[in-house]
C-alpha cells in the first residue's frame, strides 16, 4: 500500500474517532497493523496529526472560547468558573503523564491491549447508560469543582490505548449526574489542553525522529483529521441526543472481538 494512502486513512480515522467514545489511539494502532505497517514506527505520526482534530473544536466552538477569553478580562464569574473547571480536570493528566508517561508509551503498539480495552469500555458504556441518572446541569461553567476533578481523574484511564479519552470523560461526567450534552461538550473543551499538552510533550521527547520527508505527510494527515472531525462532532451531538451512547458501546464490543480473532489468526 502506498504511504500516502496510509496517511489519508490514518487522518480519516483520527478525525472520526478522536471525539467519539471509541478510542482514537486504539483505532489508529489497529488500522496501522491491519494495513501491514509497524504500529510502533507510526505512533509518533499518529500523535503529530492530533492538532488537526484540536483545531476542529477551536473552530466549531470559537464563540464559546472567545466569550470565555473576553469574560476573563471582564471578571465574569461564569468565564472564571469555565476556566477553573477545565484547569482542574486537566491537572491529573499532567501529573500522571509526567510520572508514568514512559511506561504508557510501551503499550502504544500493543494491539491486543487495544482489543480488550475496546470490549471492556463497551460494557462500561452500557453500564453507565443503564444506571446513571443524569440531569441538565446548566453547562460546563455550572459544574462543581468536585465534578471537574473527578472527570479529570477518570480521564487518566485513557492513557491505556483503547480506553478512549472522550469515552472516559463523558461517562465519568454522566456517572456524576451531568447530562449527555454538557458531558460531551466538556469532553470536547477538555481535549484542547489535554491533546495539545500530550502532542507537545511527545514531539519534544521524540520530535528528532521525524524526518523531513514526514513533515508533508503529517500536515496532510492533520488537515484530513481536521475536516473529518468538524463533520463528525456535529453529527455526534445529534446522535447521542437521540440514541444515547448505546450504539458506540456495541460497536466497541464488536470491534474488539473482531480484532482479537484477527490477531489470533494472523
Amino acid at each position: 500500500m502506498p504511504v500516502i494512502l496510509l496517511v489519508l486513512i490514518l487522518g480519516i480515522v483520527e478525525g472520526v474517532t478522536e471525539y467519539l467514545p471509541v478510542s482514537s489511539t486504539g483505532h489508529l494502532i489497529l488500522a496501522t497493523e491491519l494495513m501491514g505497517y509497524d504500529a510502533d514506527r507510526w505512533a509518533l505520526f499518529n500523535i503529530a496529526i492530533q492538532p488537526g482534530a484540536i483545531l476542529a473544536i477551536v473552530i466549531l466552538y470559537w464563540r464559546t472560547f472567545w466569550d470565555v477569553l473576553t469574560g476573563l478580562f471582564q471578571r465574569s464569574p461564569s468565564a472564571w468558573a469555565f476556566t477553573r473547571n477545565l484547569l482542574v480536570a486537566f491537572l491529573p493528566a499532567v501529573v500522571l503523564g509526567l510520572a508514568i508517561g514512559n511506561y504508557i508509551e510501551l503499550l502504544l503498539g500493543n494491539a491486543t491491549v487495544v482489543a480488550w480495552a475496546l470490549i471492556a469500555g463497551g460494557f462500561a458504556i452500557l453500564a453507565v447508560e443503564r444506571f446513571a441518572r443524569p440531569e441538565y446541569s446548566g453547562g460546563v461553567a455550572e459544574m462543581t469543582l468536585r465534578q471537574s476533578a473527578m472527570v479529570g481523574i477518570v480521564q487518566c484511564l485513557a492513557m491505556v490505548p483503547g480506553v478512549s479519552r472522550s469515552g472516559a470523560t463523558i461517562l465519568g461526567a454522566m456517572g456524576m449526574g451531568i447530562d449527555r450534552r454538557t458531558a460531551a461538550e466538556f469532553s470536547f473543551f477538555l481535549a484542547v489542553p489535554t491533546l495539545t499538552g500530550a502532542t507537545v510533550l511527545q514531539l519534544y521527547k521524540h520530535g528528532a525522529g521525524i524526518g523531513s520527508d514526514m513533515i508533508g505527510y503529517i500536515l496532510l494527515g492533520a488537515f484530513v483529521s481536521f475536516v473529518v472531525a468538524v463533520i463528525v462532532v456535529k453529527a455526534f451531538l445529534a446522535v447521542i441526543t437521540r440514541f444515547g451512547f448505546g450504539p458506540f458501546a456495541w460497536y466497541r464490543i464488536a470491534a474488539g472481538i473482531a480484532a482479537l480473532f484477527w490477531l489470533a489468526a494472523r
